[in-house]
């Protein structure tokens, strides 16, 4: 199964970038899928103006990331808090693709803060079903993320394992059996 984590910050030095490289790492080390980590910060997408149907139909310089929203089986998507929602940029790269028709998805949302993105987490919740997407219900909310986690990915915060493992879990619950699902039809 090819998982598509999405860091949906685009600012440089962005804390939540380190789940998202938490989450990659434990993918690619304690299961068989393929992990790949799309950050927001390297890609200069345009204000949406056209939907992209399929990879060769998106601009030259995005077909490369438009191949891999294509490809994926499963997303997570990771963003910090703005404004009491999601961040912009990734809505913007949401809204470059056609639905995502039966995808599972994963919501991670992170912050320095206390409440680690929860307001941000329940438009999500919104915004999956509007792209024909199924959530999982097990959302991993992150408070305090910059003592949670390392720049590069390492888990600090051995209180917060628990909650780190049950998302991983779910996630991998529902996006196996949905997977497998789809294949078999």
């Amino acid at each position: 199964m090819k998982i598509e984590i999405i860091s949906g910050s685009p600012r440089t030095n962005s804390v939540t970038r380190r789940v998202a490289l938490s989450l990659q790492q434990y993918f690619t080390t304690n299961t068989t899928h393929e992990a790949g980590l799309i950050d927001l910060g390297e890609w200069q997408l345009p204000m949406i103006q056209s939907v992209w149907v399929s990879p060769d139909k998106a601009p030259e310089e995005f077909r490369p990331l438009a191949q891999r929203i294509f490809d994926a089986d499963a997303y997570i998507l990771l963003t910090p808090e703005y404004n009491g929602s999601y961040s912009p940029a990734l809505k913007n790269l949401l809204d470059h693709f056609p639905k995502r028709h039966h995808k599972p998805f994963g919501i991670v949302t992170a912050s320095p803060g206390a409440m680690g993105g929860m307001r941000a987490s329940q438009q999500l919740l919104l915004l999956v079903p509007a792209l024909f997407g199924i959530t999982s219900p097990y959302m991993l909310i992150v408070p305090a993320v910059d003592k949670k986690f390392s720049a590069e990915g390492e888990l600090l915060d051995a209180g917060f394992q628990a909650a780190y493992d049950n998302f991983i879990a779910e996630f991998l619950w529902l996006s196996e059996k949905i997977v497998a699902d789809t294949v078999t039809v």
